[in-house]
């Protein structure tokens, strides 16, 4: 099967944006600015697909990787997951600096199987998380010096709920555990716990100190929908950070191996306005026109 995989966008499993567990430049987001971030998504998602492919090898994941990468800055051929990133990029004056960083975390997949402690797991998240939320206020024209340290917060906060929520699937389908190994060591919780059908006591004392850490994250980035001049961003913003404070605190109770953990639709929806809701109450309605990017934003 790895043998007919010749590109990135060969690798991708047909999972979309519609599938992820947040939004992904929903409706909120201005028409002029969504084509950027679906592209943008579209370029991560073939990444991410070569990172977590159970048939290439880790060095064919890394040559796919560098194609991509090179496909994205001119060094290489073409993919069909780029050109329309290409496109963007240039339409809206950015470098390709976030996508390229989110590569360096699709090669650590390749390469990285455990995290020893928590600044591990947070130095990998600053590749495969923090870049996403800075090409879409890049690509806002937002100030980075204003919004990057609570964009950065939320995002780790969404790549580490998104390991809780999935630890037992990475650990059987890809032998790849994001919980820190010392804090499973401080619990008395071992990696085989992750492949049991239920969590035992001493692991679920792991994830609810790590949902209680990210929690904190969240809470360093709840001033972000406020510092945003885009008021739709700033909504698009409030209900994924609402979104997530509700996952969150779930998993201070409820156990991923045995236990929905995920929004259902209807769940999704009241959450996603009850975070719009707040954050039009704190700030009232400002139409801004565009503000062009600045050249280089984000280097």
């Amino acid at each position: 099967m790895s043998a007919a995989l010749q590109t990135a966008t060969d690798a991708r499993t047909g999972k979309g944006q519609h599938d992820e567990n947040f939004p992904v430049a929903s409706h909120l987001i201005h028409p002029r600015n969504r084509g950027a971030i679906l592209a943008f998504y579209n370029y991560v998602r073939a990444g991410d697909d070569v990172a977590d492919h159970t048939g290439l090898s880790p060095e064919r994941k890394i040559e796919m990787l560098d194609a991509l990468a090179d496909a994205l800055t001119g060094k290489g051929g073409s993919d069909p997951s780029v050109e329309p990133l290409k496109r963007e990029l240039a339409a809206h004056n950015q470098p390709p600096t976030h996508a390229l960083e989110l590569l360096d975390a699709f090669r650590m997949d390749a390469r990285k199987s455990r995290y020893a402690d928590w600044d591990e797991l947070i130095h990998y998240c600053r590749y495969s998380a923090m870049p996403v939320g800075r090409f879409v206020l890049d690509v806002h024209g937002e100030d980075p010096a204003r919004v990057y340290p609570t964009s950065d917060a939320i995002c780790a906060a969404l790549q580490v709920l998104n390991h809780l929520q999935d630890c037992g699937k990475d650990f059987r389908n890809l032998d790849r555990v994001y919980i820190p190994l010392d804090v499973m060591g401080k619990h008395g919780a071992d990696v085989a716990m992750l492949g049991a059908d239920k969590a035992t006591p001493e692991l679920r004392a792991v994830i609810r100190e790590l949902a209680e850490r990210t929690l904190v994250l969240l809470e360093e980035g709840a001033p972000l929908p406020n510092r945003i001049d885009d008021f739709r961003l700033s909504l698009e913003i409030a209900a994924i950070h609402r979104l997530a404070v509700v996952l969150t605190k779930g998993l201070l109770t409820r156990d991923p191996l045995s236990e929905k953990v995920h929004h259902g639709k209807a769940a999704f929806a009241l959450t996603a306005l009850g975070g719009i809701a707040a954050t039009l109450v704190r700030r009232p309605f400002r139409s801004r026109a565009p503000r062009p990017a600045a050249a280089g934003a984000g280097r």
